[in-house]
């Protein structure tokens, strides 16, 4: 061990925020020049009963960036940041010496670790610059790494990258002295890169170091030892590094701020292809500065811990599908030789024989091309014949389709297609154009043929029928496996960022095969898709399928007699639309003619889903598709669809806390995880006394993970075998679920839980009430309830998710007409114009939103 010397217990001049004076400490070691040097470095303390972090800072920040993790680790680990020579409050250069290279700070970074007695178990820890030097010191220690950590960081360029455009800014020899050295510039705009902007304490605190210019000096020393071009000293240490990494087989955790424009998307997927068993979190709204940003991070290295002790159990817990084998596009060859009309969609028609063999000639051309098994095809495109030859092409090929609603708008679509980590786009004109606009990664695949300056402006290397001519005849590319991946599906983003929602081929059809059983559908039903999941499901049931002429992630603008033209078009005995399509679907049910009566008449089922639908709604659709069994299954973008009840059940049923959504269907558990037990897991019975919980799903269609969510994936699979819905509710004496609302939505006051559903059900029942929101006011645990009512004559509630909702004091007779109705303590009562909704189904209440507004308005704001 190297002499260590303790000089002190911290030069830091003043208490700073979220940082514990007592973890502050100098030590002086040797370094490779044969110097003694003074280091600073935060320390915890902890006994090591478990092993060590070395967390690394970049540049320019300095040790006070891993304060989270010094503070909320799990017992039994201790924490070492050090501030990297030159840096934060370490010793500095002399005016006389050279620089420190990247190998230098590798070295003398093990020289301090080495005595300070770091030598059991070691997790590396490194962001920005600190990430290649953590991750170098690694290497140097590989017998006693037992995992790494970086976020926001490159070991290497990507190929055909120039680099950061904001770092090769910085290395200009005429910017760098002025922006890095003589000025602030350079470390102030680092932690300006943060949206919503850092508090003003903590942005100093992090400039704290870097008072002057000599202060300075190794900031902008540190940006000249960026290896841009292999003509630079330090470009054969970092390409050493960046290639030995591959060979570190540790688990490892990647957390990303996606906002960060330092290191983007192609710096990520560099580093997953050199550390394969990489966890990786996307921590959306986070840039460059993860850990500042992202205080959520502490969680997701607790948890990677925790799994290094306790490696989490494997997916065995969960049930597999049982089935003959079949593909998503078995039925549609099946029908190969078939002249009837498979598809009606996008004002086009396409037959089932001219479909199979666009399919399997667009999927020889696809392989052709250069698209690769596991290879990503974001989809811009709308639902028309193009779009589902597109889909079960890439299926064919092996391909992964990526698929978000434009109904999250265009800072939603760019925000979940650049997670998606592309590797191809395929859309017409406008989509491609989007998708420019975008920024989105990938070669550009065009629907239509383009005029060549067109084609080169949009940077379109193919287009459908010339990748159709190059397969056709060739030889079918092999199957994939059942269990590849085939979808990333967005998730609505009606209670936080949209999430891509995995799934494999096998859960796919697992998701069909249900669906196909549960509502009996053979070859001689047709199917209308107004609601945007099941848009593209006609070929894998093997049954003709039709879109309205609507834009199917804006439900709201379904027609009865859109409804009826599309049912005509394939004499469908079958409609799936959302809750929203429904309630305009009844609103404009005087404007069909007898023909289109006709058309409806032949509907043999009608299902919604998405968001609830209030008995009146359903009874008034009974009138709309007469001789239609209406059911209303339950189930996420994660597992759809999960129970299923039909209107005479729910007539059955009658009122209750909640929404009925009936029984578990074949092959689903349902359980509910009960409020204070949540170590118990899941309870498939009804909870004495009425109690109520987390609702959880296991079934074989059960998504396969969020993706680059690695935290969010872990806490929805905590019970093993089960996902965690997010959904509260309970189970009754029946064996039907009630759905009572989001956990996030929640009241929790000092008297215990309220769920918001049944609270809103209740007020909605008064006479002059329209709509209704029950939220919570306060901090959790002493929240207070609020009720925020639409009262009738009051604007459309339907009028989309965002801006004002004109929160104000409710007339007093309507408030304790209100509260008496509720039957629960009530704070206030409010009222609104309308109540913001979900992007998708334009039918789940925003109460996120709606308890912002009303706090805001109770405050006097």
């Amino acid at each position: 061990m190297s002499a260590v010397r303790t000089v002190g217990t911290g030069p830091l001049p003043h208490a700073l925020p979220g940082l514990d004076p007592t973890w502050s400490r100098t030590v002086v070691v040797p370094d490779g020049r044969g110097r003694e040097r003074t280091w600073h470095l935060l320390d915890n303390g902890a006994e090591p009963v478990h092993g060590t972090l070395v967390c690394v800072h970049g540049n320019p920040t300095w040790s006070y960036l891993w304060r989270g993790l010094l503070g909320g680790v799990p017992a039994g680990w201790r924490v070492i940041a050090p501030d990297q020579l030159g840096m934060g409050y370490s010793e500095r250069l002399g005016d006389d010496e050279e620089p420190w290279t990247v190998a230098e700070r590798v070295a003398d970074l093990g020289r301090l670790t080495d005595a300070l007695g770091v030598d059991g178990p070691v997790v590396s820890v490194g962001h920005d610059w600190g990430g290649i030097i953590s991750l170098g010191w690694a290497l140097d220690r590989r017998e006693r790494v037992i995992g790494a950590v970086v976020g926001n960081t490159a070991v290497a360029q990507p190929p055909g990258d120039f680099g950061p455009p904001l770092i090769r800014l910085a290395h200009t020899p005429g910017v760098r002295p002025f922006g890095c050295v003589a000025t602030p510039i350079f470390v102030r705009a680092t932690s300006a890169l943060s949206s919503p902007a850092l508090p003003k304490d903590v942005r100093d605190a992090l400039a704290l170091p870097y008072g002057d210019a000599h202060r300075r000096r190794s900031v902008g020393d540190f940006v000249a030892d960026i290896p841009f071009a292999p003509g630079h000293p330090s470009y054969p240490v970092v390409a050493g590094i960046a290639e030995d990494v591959k060979n570190l087989d540790v688990p490892a955790l990647m957390m990303w701020g996606p906002r960060d424009p330092v290191f983007g998307e192609r710096y990520l997927r560099d580093l997953r292809d050199r550390l394969p068993r990489a966890r990786v979190h996307r921590f959306e709204g986070a840039s460059h500065l993860v850990t500042e940003d992202a205080p959520e991070h502490v969680d997701a290295v607790a948890a990677f811990l925790d799994d290094l002790l306790d490696p989490p159990a494997s997916d065995d817990a969960r049930p597999a599908a049982e089935g003959s084998g079949d593909r998503m596009w078995t039925a549609l060859e099946a029908r190969a030789d078939d002249d009837a009309l498979a598809v009606a969609a996008g004002g086009g028609t396409v037959s089932w024989r001219d479909l199979a063999s666009r399919v399997a000639a667009l999927a020889a051309g696809l392989r052709a091309a250069g698209v690769q098994p596991g290879d990503r095809i974001g989809l811009l495109v709308e639902p028309s014949t193009d779009l589902t030859t597109i889909v079960y092409a890439a299926w064919r090929a092996g391909a992964v389709v990526v698929v978000a609603d434009k109904g999250l708008g265009f800072a939603g679509m760019r925000r979940a297609l650049r997670g998606g980590t592309l590797d191809h786009v395929v859309g017409h004109r406008t989509g491609l154009a989007a998708a420019r606009a975008m920024g989105l990664p990938g070669s550009r695949i065009s629907v239509e043929p383009l005029p060549a300056p067109v084609a080169l402006l949009l940077g379109v290397s193919q287009d459908l029928e010339g990748l159709v001519a190059l397969g056709a005849g060739a030889e079918a590319p092999p199957e994939p496996d059942l269990d590849a991946d085939c979808a990333i599906l967005f998730t609505s983003g009606a209670t936080g960022p949209a999430k891509g929602v995995a799934y494999t081929h096998r859960q796919a059809r697992a998701e069909v095969d249900l669906v196909r059983a549960t509502y009996d559908l053979g070859p001689d039903d047709a199917f209308v898709a107004a609601f945007a999941p099941f848009a593209l499901f006609g070929p894998a049931f093997g049954i003709a399928s039709s879109v309205p002429a609507i834009d199917v992630t804006a439900p709201h603008t379904l027609t009865a007699p859109l409804l009826a033209d599309a049912a005509s078009a394939v004499d469908a005995t079958v409609v799936f639309a959302s809750p929203a399509a429904l309630r305009r679907v009844v609103a404009t049910r005087d404007d069909l003619t007898d023909p289109q009566r006709t058309a409806l008449a032949g509907v043999r089922l009608l299902m919604s889903a998405g968001a609830p639908v209030p008995l009146p709604v359903l009874e008034q659709v009974a009138e709309v598709v007469p001789g239609a069994a209406l059911h209303t299954p339950y189930g996420m973008t994660e597992a759809l669809p999960a129970t299923d009840v039909s209107l005479a059940q729910i007539r059955e049923a009658g009122p209750g806390e909640g929404v009925c959504v009936g029984r578990p269907l074949a092959g689903v558990r349902i359980g509910v995880v009960p409020f204070g037990r949540e170590s118990d897991g899941p309870v498939e019975h009804a909870l004495p006394e009425g109690g109520t919980g987390e609702i959880c799903v296991s079934a074989p269609h059960v998504k396969d993970r969020y993706d680059d969510l690695w935290l969010t994936q872990r806490r929805s699979a905590s019970y093993v075998g089960w996902h965690r819905t997010g959904d509260v509710g309970h189970l009754d004496d029946e064996g039907r679920l009630w759905v009572e609302g989001r956990l996030g939505h929640v009241v929790r006051t000092a008297d215990g839980v309220v769920t918001p559903v049944g609270v809103e059900q209740r007020a909605e029942s008064v006479p002059g009430v329209s709509a209704a929101a029950a939220v919570g006011v306060g901090p959790e645990g002493t929240q207070q309830l609020v009720v925020v009512v639409v009262p009738d004559g009051a604007s459309s509630r339907r009028t989309g998710p965002r801006g004002p909702i004109g929160v104000r004091g409710a007339d007093l007779d309507l408030a304790d007409a209100v509260r008496a109705a509720v039957g629960t303590p009530v704070a206030a009562v409010l009222a609104a114009d309308r109540l913001p909704l979900d992007v998708r189904h334009s039918s789940k209440v925003d109460r996120s939103e709606v308890a912002r507004q009303a706090a805001r308005s109770l405050a006097g704001r």
